[in-house]
């Protein structure tokens, strides 16, 4: 199993980061399917501030540019992701179009 870890930074306003928690309590399950489908066994998002930490767990299925192309293909990933946005703002350093940017993992314990 491979993990990912990535990050995104939330637009800096608690009452927007309190909706954007609030909808993470109550993920649409089409949602949650097509994390499921892309062969992602486990994601977790963390928050500092207005900074996310995601990490993703991903069996031998997963493929990234899969990922993209089933989400593109998919309205209800689209609404939500669209909506997301509302609440999220790319990273300074981030390409464009860039929303969560995958982070180099620079130690291990093992």
């Amino acid at each position: 199993m491979l993990r990912y870890c990535f990050a995104v930074d939330l637009i800096d306003d608690a009452s927007l980061i309190a909706v954007y928690e609030e909808w993470h309590k109550h993920v649409w399950p089409e949602i949650l399917d097509s994390i499921r489908s892309a062969g992602i066994e486990q994601m977790e998002i963390y928050r500092l501030s207005n900074r996310l930490f995601m990490i993703m767990d991903v069996n031998d299925t997963f493929s990234f540019e899969a990922k993209a192309a089933a989400d593109a293909a998919n309205e209800k990933v689209q609404e939500w992701e669209t909506l997301m946005w509302n609440f999220q703002q790319a990273l300074p350093f981030a390409k464009p179009g860039e929303k969560w940017v995958l982070m180099q993992k620079i130690f291990s314990l093992k």
